[in-house]
């Protein structure tokens, strides 16, 4: 059999009732014991970090995480990393940045009661991780969840409560699992060199637009941010309110070396600046486009991007460089 390890990070499928909400307290070989028909599918050592809700995870834990990963590559078959879900879209997307080429399977999973309950969807969605990451076709950061395998950075949490509460994003789902056995709908090539990195850039804002937002909020975070995410309207846009003021600060912003991201709010089929006067003028000032990527994907590749250059032209041909189908 396969060795595969688990680290556990906390969220919902290890929560109880603190008697002030639930909380993360069950520990990895609570979780394990939770599940005995894992000792089937494969060997599993556990280790836990840190057992936390996911809203409290971030690009610290990221980077704490990868590196467990890469001290360990060489001992295991697999990884399965059971997450909170309300931020694994994240952890999913900064770990494809992360660790790239991985012909060894990197699964996150959870669940949306807690394997504490009798009713819940936790007992299958940790076997399901298990059974997908010894198959010999499973490779790189994927999520599973209610059945699905998805892309790291395809990614969302679509729903709050119901089973089935993470989708791809304008791509089809890698596999679904049946009766224990991957389904592929998506062949993928093994690589065989995997690449790590280890450093990100967490000075990143992202501005959600809506009518008659204010300008001189640009003013502030060209003081506080190496970089800028807009999520636009539409096909994507900046507003011209108050004499181009928008515009007039964008350019103030860029002219400092930083770097601007155009994003949708609109969850799919992505961006579209070409289409719009207001999107086109976006273009023209050096912006970037996340055309159809998640907003996590985006989050996270630009922290990425940052920590290894600010040069814009090395900025832009890696933001444009797809990493595991993150962008079209």
């Amino acid at each position: 059999m396969k060795n595969i390890l688990m680290i556990a990070t906390g969220g919902t499928i290890a929560s109880k009732n603190s008697g002030a909400g639930l909380a993360p307290a069950l520990t990895s070989k609570e979780l394990l014991a939770s599940v005995p028909e894992i000792a089937d599918v494969c060997n599993v050592t556990e280790l836990q970090p840190f057992n936390l809700d996911s809203t409290d995870v971030y690009y610290r834990h990221w980077l704490e995480i990868a590196r467990i990963i890469e001290e360990n590559y060489g001992k295991y078959d697999g990884f399965v990393i059971t997450h909170g879900t309300d931020t694994m879209a994240y952890t999913a997307a900064a770990l494809s940045y992360l660790i790239q080429d991985s012909p060894k399977p990197i699964v996150l999973t959870g669940s949306q009661k807690s394997v504490y309950l009798r009713d819940t969807d936790a007992r299958g969605n940790l076997l399901d991780a298990f059974s997908y990451c010894v198959d010999s076709g499973a490779m790189g950061v994927k999520v599973v969840f209610d059945g699905k395998v998805i892309l790291g950075t395809r990614a969302k949490k679509t729903r709050t409560r119901s089973y089935n509460a993470f989708s791809s994003v304008d791509f089809p789902d890698v596999a679904m699992l049946r009766d224990g056995k991957p389904v592929y709908y998506v062949s993928e090539e093994k690589p065989h060199t995997v690449r790590f990195f280890h450093a990100l850039d967490p000075e990143i804002f992202v501005l959600k637009m809506f009518p008659g937002l204010r300008a001189d909020v640009l003013g502030y975070l060209s003081d506080h941010c190496d970089g800028l995410i807009l999520e636009t309207f539409g096909s994507g846009g900046l507003p011209n309110y108050r004499d181009d003021e928008f515009f007039t600060r964008l350019k103030a912003f860029l002219a400092k070396g930083k770097t601007v991201l155009a994003s949708t709010q609109v969850e799919r089929e992505g961006s579209a600046l070409f289409n719009y006067e207001v999107g086109r003028r976006l273009m023209d000032c050096g912006v970037l486009e996340t055309r159809n990527m998640t907003l996590e994907s985006a989050v996270a590749k630009l922290m990425w991007i940052l920590a290894q250059t600010k040069q814009r032209d090395e900025v832009q041909e890696l933001f444009y460089t797809p990493v595991a189908k993150d962008i079209f």
